[in-house]
């Protein structure tokens, strides 16, 4: 099942400079997993945001919810998933 999923990141502004290191830091070796097993299918930054379009490729809605909730960024993060069916007029 193919997902579209925009992340907005809003980290608090009084949060230490270290602990948001950390975290994205984090963040950013768990996400890294996820595209080299292929359920993170791709990943797109929203230019001048602190957000993301990204592809999912995963079994169920719980699948989903599971990595998404996963993430060490999740408490900071609103999150909007959309569904995706094979469109008619495609030649992929």
């Amino acid at each position: 099942m193919l997902f579209l999923v925009r992340m907005d990141v809003n980290l608090p502004v009084d949060m230490p400079a270290e602990e948001a290191a950390s975290i994205k830091a984090t963040e950013k070796a768990y996400s890294q997993e996820l595209q080299k097993d292929g359920r993170w299918a791709d990943i797109w930054r929203v230019v001048g945001e602190y957000a993301n379009y990204s592809v999912f490729d995963v079994e169920s809605n719980d699948e989903l919810h599971e990595l998404l909730s996963g993430l060490p960024l999740f408490p900071y993060m609103d999150i909007d998933v959309t569904p995706l069916a094979k469109h008619p007029s495609s030649i992929k």
